[in-house]
């Protein structure tokens, strides 16, 4: 950004990227980790006692991250497992509790990997975008498509499909407050309601909405648990402010 390059969450906090993008004509980029830095964490993780490794990686269809998770477990002193994550944000978060929490109840590798699939096939994750002009500048879309959005001004709509670890696109809407009842809608359509519902409420540094959405989903749909989450700046790069999200499984 400017020449300048952030590890995201430590060099620049998700506010400022956010308030700097709204308010700078700026264009930043982004890079994946290189496997130098996962080779650091794995030997990390055994210096602390650690006798395997589970990465749940962004899904390799949106990145290259996942090889530079496998490039290091060449190296690592211990044993290395790679799962795809197959998503993004809290799709990979969902994964990580569930895996963690299989751990902490006695459970193996394989009963953490189980936890994640489990996780993972019941999830909904729907995104509601303020502009379509971010993931047109990071070649998303076309040049064509920018041009409707100059002239319509549409809230474009996208979800992750969790089968191919792909963005989707659903119906855009013409106003802010449709985009979010959109998003409403259709996050819950296609999530079990009847099961115990796992769901994070993730903006783009818009968090008076995202105090809104998920009080309504406390009331109508009494969550197991829930929260909000502001997104990481390697993603808003490429939503952009004021973006909103509901991501969830259930079970």
């Amino acid at each position: 950004m400017e020449g300048q390059t952030f590890t995201d969450g430590v060099d620049i906090t998700p506010i400022e990227f956010y308030e700097r993008l709204a308010n700078e004509d700026i264009r930043p980029t982004t890079s994946q980790p290189t496997p130098q830095l996962f080779l650091d964490a794995y030997q990390k993780a055994a210096e602390s006692g650690a006798e395997q490794v589970l990465v749940i990686t962004i899904s390799s269809g949106m990145s290259g991250t996942i090889e530079s998770a496998r490039q290091a477990a060449e190296s690592s002193p211990i044993p290395v497992q790679l799962r795809d994550g197959k998503s993004n944000s809290m799709g990979i978060g969902w994964q990580v509790i569930a895996a963690a929490r299989a751990r902490e109840d006695g459970g193996g590798l394989k009963q953490m990997l189980e936890a994640a699939q489990k996780a993972l096939v019941s999830m909904s994750y729907y995104i509601s975008l303020d502009t379509i002009e971010y993931l047109a500048h990071g070649g998303r879309i076309a040049d064509a498509t920018r041009l409707l959005n100059s002239l319509l001004k549409i809230k474009p709509l996208i979800f992750v499909n969790h089968e191919t670890g792909k963005v989707g696109a659903a119906v855009p809407s013409r106003s802010r407050k449709s985009a979010i009842e959109d998003l409403y809608r259709e996050f819950f359509r296609h999530i079990d309601t009847s099961l115990p519902l796992h769901i994070t409420v993730l903006h783009n540094n818009a968090l008076p909405e995202a105090k809104e959405l998920m009080e309504r989903i406390i009331r109508d749909f009494s969550p197991k648990e829930i929260f909000i989450s502001i997104v990481s700046p390697v993603l808003g790069v490429h939503t952009g402010p004021k973006a909103l999200a509901l991501c969830g499984y259930a079970g």
